[in-house]
C-alpha cells in the first residue's frame, strides 16, 4: 500500500509564502504523475497542480498559475508544492495524489492514493 503524508501547512498573512511537502512510502511507483488537489469547508477538491514523473512536465490550475510551482524528487520520493503570494481564498486543506497513469491530468477520479491532507490558512 503507497502512503503518503503532507506536511508544511500552517497559517500565514496574505502575500506570504508557504511550502508543503509530501513524503510517499509503502510500494510507491515514481514513473507515475503526481498532482496536489486542495479543499476548503463547503466546497468541492479542486485541482491545484500537477507533474511529470521526471519533472519535466506540469500543470497548474489558472487560480495558482504564476503563484505556485510545484516539484518533486524522486530520489526522496519527495513532492513540493512552493506556495507565493498566499491569498485568503488560498485557504484550504492540501492533498497531495498519485495518479493511476504516467500521463498528467486534473481529474481527481485518476488518482489513487491520497494523502491525508495539512491545513492552509492564509489570513487578511
Amino acid at each position: 500500500q503507497v502512503q503518503l503524508e503532507e506536511s508544511g501547512g500552517g497559517l500565514v498573512q496574505a502575500g506570504g509564502s508557504l511550502r508543503l511537502s509530501c513524503a510517499a512510502s509503502g510500494r510507491t511507483f515514481s514513473s507515475y504523475a503526481m498532482g496536489w488537489f486542495r479543499q476548503a469547508p463547503g466546497k468541492e477538491r479542486e485541482f491545484v497542480a500537477a507533474i511529470m514523473w521526471d519533472g519535466g512536465s506540469t500543470l497548474y490550475a489558472d487560480s495558482v498559475t504564476g503563484r505556485f510551482t510545484v516539484s518533486r524528487d524522486n530520489t526522496k520520493t519527495t513532492l513540493y508544492l512552493q506556495m507565493n503570494s498566499l491569498k485568503p481564498e488560498d485557504t484550504a486543506v492540501y492533498y497531495c495524489a498519485q495518479s493511476r497513469m504516467v500521463l498528467l491530468t486534473r481529474d481527481a477520479s485518476r488518482y489513487n492514493y491520497w494523502g491525508q491532507g495539512t491545513q492552509v490558512t492564509v489570513s487578511s
